[in-house]
């Protein structure tokens, strides 16, 4: 072993003793000697984050931020063993964590980190979006781009997790038992009925994904469904599904922008699930102006959509986080959260009268963790379908958003809306259940 070897070691073994003190996690350490350190007192190493290399080591110490830590876990020299991240991260505390900068002995990091400074660099894989998002539509931002980035992966990528339904946002468990499949047929459910869906009614699916939403209303409902999405990879799944199921008559699907539809009054009911985080805070305006315009006086509008807290001063909440950040890098590029209280203001503002707001930040926490748990047994697979990058950057995001919805530091909701007109709302007097 030569003196830059065990000058690597010893450094390891000392900074993650400094930092065991101040994390106590309850997993260790595995570093590329397969030498194992525990990261707390105690703590146990059945789960352990493995360190591939020096290199990840040195790179943290130059770039110490979280991009780096999703960089270094989608090109595999980070990785977690025993346990996917969910489980891994459970084993310490995060707010520990993220104070483990100004509380680990930065002179003692400064000595350690010399021995991987000494080598030369290696340079970083591209992953992520690298192109440029503009931030308004009218002016030049490419959502088809931006959409396709995300879910044009592979249909069958997509498959290996999602229920039979290929549903791609919130389940609703009315218990923890209840099935992923259950949940999200009991969340479709749910919708067509705060819609107040009849036979004949006139639903637009705004991102209707691979159809599942417009496949339940017309089946169950005898809803007359149009669905309109930007992923080429969603169309044409759901129009082969929809043929299949023999509801070409009932539905109707377009590779188009929701925009550009052009049929004021057209519509009884909207639903938007899952879409508006795409949409970016400049455009929302915009959006909620074309729904009202598409809806017939006192049609229905549902909206559900993640959201993030709102600041104490409001000036600052459009200010990214260094997580909005990573995730519109790796995961959703153009991608923007507003708070339940601008969605209720915006929808009055633009005419629409509120009617019912839900939370289920905790059932999008129970989707995610199954999501995860599935991808994860079936990652071999995934990696053979789509590459270990992107399994592995779709494991991290699952998992960064079930502890960040187990936490509540963001939400989801359903607001039920319609458009505002004199009178009785004719939604009845009892919430649906």
């Amino acid at each position: 072993m030569s003196f830059l070897e065990k000058s690597r070691l010893r450094a390891a073994r000392a900074l993650t003793a400094n930092i065991a003190e101040h994390l106590h996690g309850d997993l260790s350490l595995e570093l590329w000697n397969k030498e194992v350190l525990p990261l707390g007192p105690g703590a146990r190493d059945d789960v352990r984050i493995v360190v591939r290399s020096p290199n990840a080591i040195r790179r943290v110490l130059l770039k110490p931020s979280l991009a780096t830590i999703f960089e270094l876990y989608a090109e595999g020299e980070l990785d977690f063993s025993g346990a996917n991240p969910i489980v891994a991260a459970r084993r310490y505390d995060h707010f520990r964590s993220v104070d483990l900068g100004k509380n680990v002995n930065r002179l003692l990091a400064l000595r350690c980190a010399l021995p991987f400074l000494l080598s030369a660099p290696v340079r970083s894989k591209a992953v992520g979006f690298e192109g440029s998002v503009s931030s308004r539509f009218d002016q030049g931002r490419d959502d088809k781009g931006l959409i396709q980035f995300h879910y044009d992966v592979s249909n069958a990528f997509y498959a290996l997790f999602l229920d039979r339904q290929m549903v791609y946002s919130c389940g609703y468990f009315p218990t923890l038992e209840t099935s992923l499949d259950d949940a999200q047929a009991t969340k479709l459910d749910r919708i067509c009925r705060k819609l107040r869906l009849q036979p004949g009614d006139r639903l637009l699916d705004i991102g209707c994904g691979w159809g599942g939403l417009l496949i339940h209303a017309a089946d169950k409902y005898g809803a007359q469904g149009h669905g309109v999405t930007l992923s080429q990879a969603q169309y044409d799944y759901a129009v082969a599904k929809i043929a299949e199921l023999g509801l070409s008559d009932r539905i109707k699907i377009e590779m188009r922008d929701y925009r550009a539809i052009k049929t004021p009054g057209g519509y009884d009911k909207v639903a938007q699930v899952g879409m508006f985080e795409h949409v970016g805070l400049d455009n929302h305006d915009q959006h909620f102006r074309h729904v009202h315009k598409l809806l017939r006086p006192r049609g229905l509008y549902l909206h559900h959509a993640i959201t993030r807290w709102a600041t104490p001063n409001l000036a600052q909440f459009r200010e990214p986080t260094r997580y909005q950040k990573v995730i519109s890098r790796f995961i959703f590029p153009g991608g923007e959260l507003d708070y339940i209280g601008l969605t209720a203001t915006n929808l009055e503002r633009h005419g629409f009268e509120v009617h019912d707001v839900e939370g289920m930040r905790e059932h999008y926490q129970q989707t995610l963790e199954r999501w995860l748990e599935r991808l994860y047994q079936n990652r071999e697979v995934a990696a053979a379908e789509v590459g270990k990058t992107t399994m592995r950057l779709w494991m991290l995001y699952f998992s960064f958003f079930a502890r960040a919805f187990e936490r509540g530091t963001i939400g989801i909701f359903q607001t039920l809306a319609s458009k505002r007109s004199v009178g009785a709302s004719g939604l009845g007097l009892t919430r649906v259940a």
